[in-house]
């Protein structure tokens, strides 16, 4: 599996899920920035594809993923990744965004998973009845178009270890690279995300 990996001797591992486009510009400047922070930082291709999808191609970039991944195939292969890793690091996060968010939603009853950070994480909504077994923190725009992000805040927000934050914008707000991008929600995200993993015995 092609994969973008920052090495540097930590014992605490991330693994980032990326968006329905596959590992494009703004993964790659995302693993610099958390790699900045200590980390060692792996971005496997679930999609399996030679080139990321453009975002003038959303539709069929969200086509491709369903049709040919699907979300029980992308969280199987983050599980194996998190398998393979966990003999070598102490701990081991996931970091998502979009779909990669959900996928790895769909992991955090793993024991090999020490905490998840999801951004907006739309399907999510279609796996309300998971349990984590660790921390999880969630980041959700003001809107969706597709559902109603109050009201699945308030199914998550009960649930034990799950952490909830609204910021301004749209889907994609953390994304530099996207017309959606809100640099103020970006940041704050990113701090947010910094804080929650350092607490992370």
């Amino acid at each position: 599996m092609t994969m973008i990996e920052i090495k540097q001797h930590s014992d605490k591992a991330i693994i980032i899920a990326h968006e329905i486009y596959g590992l494009n510009r703004h993964i790659s400047a995302l693993c610099a920035s958390i790699a900045a922070q200590g980390y060692d930082v792996y971005a496997p291709d679930l999609l399996n594809r030679q080139e990321p999808f453009g975002y003038e191609q959303e539709q069929e970039a969200y086509g491709n993923f369903m049709e040919h991944v699907g979300f029980d195939q992308a969280s199987a292969a983050i599980l194996k990744l998190a398998g393979e890793l966990k003999s070598k690091y102490r701990q081991v996060f996931l970091i998502g965004f979009s779909i990669g968010a959900t996928a790895s939603w769909m992991c955090c009853a793993s024991p090999d998973i020490s905490a998840v950070v999801g951004y907006y994480g739309s399907r999510i909504r279609s796996y309300t009845e998971l349990n984590p077994s660790c921390p999880v923190l969630l980041f959700y725009p003001e809107a969706e178009p597709s559902f109603d992000v109050d009201q699945l805040m308030a199914v998550l927000r009960v649930k034990p270890q799950v952490h909830i934050r609204k910021f301004s914008g749209n889907h994609g707000f953390g994304d530099p690279y996207s017309k959606r991008y809100v640099q103020a929600s970006a940041d704050e995200a990113f701090g947010q995300m910094v804080n929650f993993l350092k607490s992370i015995g």
